[in-house]
């Protein structure tokens, strides 16, 4: 899933001589938390509704005035991603940066942004859970033709996968998270341990190792 699929296009901007007030007033009414901040079409900051809470709290060293501007607080240089970007990677930086949003630049034009919950719906997308499934956690040796045979097992029932997740865990093994449209798991389960496989979920399936 790439970033142009997921991006509120067309985002409300501000200008950097913006009152902090009237910041606050555009966010309550439009319902959002961060306003990118253009100078001649330019991205030069970002502001959130925590900055502004930050910059204005009585308990702030030197609070700023509600008629400040936004230039004096708002968050510059700022971390952009681009449309064409995979979803991982931005939830990568912002997890790493520990920022919640992400403008998203192409040719240096501002055309969206996305935030921490479009990057978590997303993942829910891709996990399949807003579909009536069934999960499935298998745990592979990590070598070829593993995740193969796993899913012709699945086909033979023909039960269709809606989404597979894999990711490492010790001893060269593969965690396999799948869902599929089907509710009843265990006797799929039971047979997928006789082909030597480990079922991990549902619980309680007595698996050969």
């Amino acid at each position: 899933m790439l970033i142009r699929e997921i991006m509120h296009k067309n985002p409300i901007t501000i200008p950097p001589e913006t009152p902090l007030f009237e910041a606050y007033k555009i966010m309550q009414k439009k319902n959002i938390r961060h306003l990118p901040v253009l100078e001649n079409g330019k991205l030069i900051g970002i502001v959130t509704d925590r900055d502004l809470r930050l910059a204005t709290s009585q308990l702030a060293e030197k609070p700023f005035k509600p008629e400040d501007i936004v230039k004096k607080i708002m968050s510059s240089p700022v971390q952009t991603t681009a449309p064409s970007d995979p979803i991982e990677i931005a939830t990568k930086i912002m997890r790493e940066l520990k920022i919640s949003s992400l403008p998203v630049l192409e040719n240096e034009k501002l055309v969206g942004i996305i935030t921490g919950a479009d990057l978590l719906d997303a993942m829910l997308k891709l996990t399949g859970v807003h579909r009536p499934s069934g999960r499935l956690d298998v745990e592979l040796s990590n070598r070829s033709g593993e995740l193969a045979h796993l899913t012709n097992i699945i086909a033979n029932h023909k039960i269709n996968i809606h989404s597979i997740l894999t990711y490492p865990e010790e001893d060269n093994k593969i965690r396999v998270v799948l869902r599929i449209n089907t509710m009843e798991i265990k006797t799929l389960a039971k047979e997928i341990c006789g082909s030597g496989f480990v079922v991990i979920w549902p619980p309680h399936i007595s698996c050969a190792k």
